[in-house]
């Protein structure tokens, strides 16, 4: 096993612990619908209920994603959002939060055309705690995970239902942060998770692993992130979040005020949801 490096993802599941509590994960994609309104939606996410934030990568092609974060990565690209805008992004969301945890989500091709260790050193430099390149599995290691680690940042593996008992100590040898179990088959957004399943596979994970189980994929509700909230140590909302953005948007796709003000009441349902589960 390499090493875990020690990052505020570390810090702010142990406060959740102590708070005999579940974290809420939402997902935002970096300069959706434009650059202004993104930043400022990211900077009023921990005042609205977040715990952790995860980061989307825009892409051309996010194969593991359903119709809703697909195009939220087209509207990003359109106006005009690129890696160093999005490192960007998290320079200034730091210049006001420095405890929140951030994690980059996406694909590997963003990354590889920055350049790996360009990419890890200014991903550090801005403030990233976290990857999740949901298209690099364990195998490919030495690709990204094993130099994030020496980089000091966490490298954060899925597994799904679909992960055995005899791969699932592969897929969490060089994980670090916290494990993301996708709780679905199938792609993003489009069907919703039963709190029962999960139970089971977050109980076969924590046999495999001392870190915290994170879930995602299907939770669509305050009712639904509570439901999970009460059997894993965070619930991570990404298409319901992203729709709660999109429905403001004009014809045209611009936002506004109220895109903002929409996708923080969202999220503070979501918070009330996961941090009433366990009273």
């Amino acid at each position: 096993m390499s090493k875990r490096p020690e990052t505020r993802i570390g810090e702010r599941f142990a406060k959740l612990k102590a708070e005999n509590r579940a974290g809420l994960v939402p997902f935002v994609t970096a300069g959706d619908p434009g650059p202004e309104i993104s930043l400022d939606i990211l900077k009023g996410l921990p005042n609205a209920g977040a715990d952790l934030i995860e980061i989307g990568m825009p892409f051309t092609d996010p194969m593991a994603d359903g119709p809703a974060i697909q195009l939220a990565s087209d509207r990003a690209l359109k106006a005009g959002q690129t890696m160093i805008k999005t490192l960007d992004m998290v320079t200034a969301f730091r210049e006001g939060d420095t405890e929140t945890p951030l994690i980059m989500m996406g694909y590997y091709n963003p990354i590889y055309r920055y350049g790996v260790d360009r990419f890890l050193t200014d991903a550090k430099k801005a403030g990233v705690d976290g990857l999740i390149v949901v298209d690099l599995p364990p195998e490919e290691e030495s690709e990204l995970c094993l130099p994030a680690l020496d980089a000091d940042i966490n490298f954060i593996y899925l597994t799904a239902p679909t992960t055995d008992d005899a791969r699932l100590p592969r897929v969490v040898q060089n994980a670090s942060g916290f494990v993301y179990f996708v709780s679905i088959t199938g792609i993003t957004g489009t069907r919703s998770a039963l709190a029962s399943d999960v139970e089971r596979h977050v109980g076969r994970i924590r046999q495999a692993t001392d870190l915290p189980v994170a879930v995602g994929f299907g939770i669509r509700t305050p009712e639904g992130a509570a439901e999970i909230a009460r059997v894993a140590d965070a619930c991570v909302v990404g298409s319901a979040v992203v729709d709660s953005l999109s429905g403001t948007l004009d014809d045209n796709n611009v936002g506004s005020a109220e895109t903002v003000k929409a996708v923080h009441g969202f999220v503070g349902n979501l918070a009330d949801g996961v941090r009433g589960a366990r009273k």
